[in-house]
């Protein structure tokens, strides 16, 4: 009897060791398409809301997913890749400009070092800066760095072109299925998760919570705020709008500061230039205006709060880019409100003297 015992408990083991080796071995071989695949897990998740408007309205699960594809590719994708084409030939441009020297940072340090506090100016001349010469050289240098990992950067797309389509291709056939049968696999996901019941509910509904509330409240938000930028710029004549509204949307992504990192040293720049009342206005806009929409728009597209502190909003935002790319954006706050829902679940659990994990009787 203990021998047979003994003998399941080795069998089960062995097959525990053999699913986990398969699973690593099946994340290796989808690996490089982990990007399209949670992009298409995203983008069914926010649009699911619109298949089901379109499955009620032409009574077809296929051709309610083929629509909804049909405008995430207008909608999105396709200004997507405008703006980057636009954003990329901005930047080259502003490289350049930086490299011949058309961009004069004499003037505008000559403006602000005057302005500076005796102590400040001491500790810049110490760091290297205590010249005009020698900041339009600093700047320089760093802009002849970016252009070459500009030129990196495209020249990778460039040669791998292929690649890219393939990725596009893999993420809206996945989106595909996923928009179809996303209801059917999460009811599959929740049977097969190794805690009770109840508990993975909680944890589905909390992650389905986070990402629209991190897709919402923080990439629409940044996207709005990003576009009164780039119309502020444009009225006070600063070149490379598109590129500084991109700038601003992607900084309104860091609490507290914010959008104030781009536009805070463009009215600086236009003040110290001699433009008073375009310096003044995007003060004003920068204040009243881009960042009120933060105020006004997340109450209304995100409701109640999502639970994770500011502080970890931020720390999770940053290392999440740092770890994945752009990608972190939505990854590092998503895994910081489980982090968070899962501890609380637990904390609750013991309370209640219930556990979390599955009993072998289930």
């Amino acid at each position: 009897m203990e021998t047979a015992e003994g003998r399941a408990r080795l069998e089960s083991g062995g097959y525990l060791i053999f699913l986990a080796l398969i699973t690593l071995a099946f994340i290796a071989v989808i690996w490089p398409f982990v990007m399209p695949i949670l992009c298409a897990a995203l983008a069914a998740i926010m649009f699911q809301p619109l298949y089901l408007w379109f499955q009620r309205r032409m009574g077809g699960t296929n051709r309610a997913a083929i629509a909804t594809l049909l405008v995430i590719t207008v909608a999105v994708i396709i200004p997507a890749i405008m703006i980057g084409t636009v954003v990329v030939e901005q930047a080259t441009s502003l490289v350049v400009a930086f490299q011949e020297g058309r961009i004069d940072l004499a003037s505008m340090f000559n403006v602000i070092h005057g302005a500076l506090p005796e102590v400040i100016r001491q500790n810049l001349d110490l760091e290297g800066f205590g010249t005009a010469e020698l900041v339009q050289q600093r700047a320089q240098e760093i802009a002849l760095e970016s252009s070459g990992l500009i030129a990196r950067e495209a020249l990778a797309i460039t040669g791998n072109a292929l690649g890219f389509l393939l990725a596009f291709g893999v993420g809206l056939y996945v989106a595909y299925f996923l928009l179809r049968d996303g209801r059917d696999i999460g009811e599959r996901l929740l049977s097969h998760m190794p805690v009770a019941r109840p508990i993975a509910e909680q944890l589905a509904e909390r992650f389905l919570s986070i990402v629209r509330a991190t897709i919402k409240g923080s990439i629409v938000v940044g996207l709005v705020q990003g576009a009164l930028g780039a119309a502020t710029y444009w009225i006070v004549g600063m070149p490379s709008i598109v590129l500084l509204g991109l700038l601003t949307a992607f900084f309104s992504l860091l609490p507290a500061v914010g959008p104030a990192i781009v536009w805070g040293p463009v009215a600086l720049y236009l003040l110290a230039t001699g433009h008073i009342w375009q310096g003044v206005l995007v003060l004003v806009s920068g204040v009243a205006i881009i960042g009120m929409a933060d105020n006004v728009l997340r109450p209304i597209l995100v409701g109640r709060d999502t639970g994770i502190p500011d502080w970890l909003i931020l720390i999770s935002t940053l290392g999440g880019i740092a770890a994945m790319g752009l990608a972190g954006i939505v990854v590092g706050p998503m895994a910081a409100g489980l982090f968070l829902a899962g501890w609380s679940i637990l904390y609750h659990a013991r309370e209640s003297g219930t556990g979390p994990i599955r009993s072998p009787a289930d």
